[in-house]
């Protein structure tokens, strides 16, 4: 069980610490516990009943009323409002609930609240609004020690089956459509942005050939001898080596001059490597979406 400062509960939830304080003198909406210098701390059953405050919140509940209620009551109202056909942005109450079901590796919950987004906005938009923050801010959790790996793991890999599962659904690809082979380098091995990238392709009627992560240049060479496919998407954003990421997109460049190459991730990767025109630089989701619809 993790263990919480009230500022790491604050960057957590967005709330501040002063405001966490006020709530639990004026609301009694946490109960902190006490360590034998007597400083507060959280465990993870306070921070998912603040994350179930705060969501709430969005919803038009108050606080003083959310702040008697027990904890069963708050999961309760949170599984009434997450099916209700909400008028306002519900991003971030998606984004907070996934994180909470997530950090207690309540695959039932995380499921449930996943399929209300897939609902509610649809696989392309519940990713660009909710998956991908959602990842971006465990990120930083994880480098910031608020969240276990073991929890990072399992969240990623819940939505790479989801992401699998949707894919599965997709229709084959339309004839004579331009093929892409979707890869990560060696040493790369977050493969959630290719992933849908797979899915925006294969959404578009294109053949779409999925290799995954950490694949290593000569298997890439032989693939391409047997399939032929026009283009190559490849993400680099764990190689913190600048010489050796420029040195590899240059290879690139040389080895498939009539093969178009699409890399996303850190545009500073490819400063100053010398690469030929056929070199594409995808900066985002979007720059994907206009390029299948150009």
């Amino acid at each position: 069980m993790n263990l919480f400062s009230i500022s790491q509960l604050s960057r957590l939830s967005g709330i501040k610490p002063h405001t966490i304080r006020i709530w639990e003198q004026r609301y009694d909406a946490l109960t902190p516990n006490r360590s034998e210098g007597n400083t507060r701390y959280y465990d993870n059953i306070q921070l998912r009943r603040l994350l179930n405050i705060v969501s709430l919140m969005k919803a038009d509940y108050k606080v003083s009323e959310l702040s008697a209620m027990p904890d069963k009551k708050l999961f309760k109202l949170i599984e009434e409002i997450s099916i209700k056909d909400f008028k306002k942005d519900t991003s971030e109450y998606f984004i907070l609930q996934l994180i909470s079901a997530g950090m207690n590796y309540d695959e039932v919950d995380f499921d449930k609240i996943f399929s209300h987004c897939l609902l509610k906005y649809g696989m392309k938009k519940a990713y660009t609004d909710i998956i991908y923050p959602m990842l971006n801010r465990i990120g930083i959790m994880w480098t910031t020690d608020l969240i276990q790996p073991a929890a990072e793991h399992f969240i990623s890999n819940i939505i790479r089956q989801k992401l699998f599962t949707v894919i599965d659904s997709l229709p084959a690809a339309k004839e004579n459509s331009d093929s892409w082979l979707l890869f990560l380098p060696e040493n790369e091995f977050h493969e959630i942005g290719l992933l849908f990238s797979h899915f925006i392709i294969r959404h578009s009627g294109r053949k779409s050939i999925y290799l995954g992560s950490n694949v290593p240049l000569e298997t890439i060479k032989e693939t391409i001898k047997v399939c032929a496919p026009d283009n190559l998407l490849l993400f680099l954003t764990h190689n913190v080596n600048l010489e050796e990421t420029r040195e590899y997109a240059t290879q690139l460049s040389s080895l498939f001059k009539n093969n178009k190459i699409n890399i996303a991730g850190d545009l500073k990767f490819l400063t100053g490597a010398i690469i030929n025109k056929n070199i594409r630089w995808l900066s985002s989701v979007e720059n994907l979406k206009q390029l299948l619809a150009s």
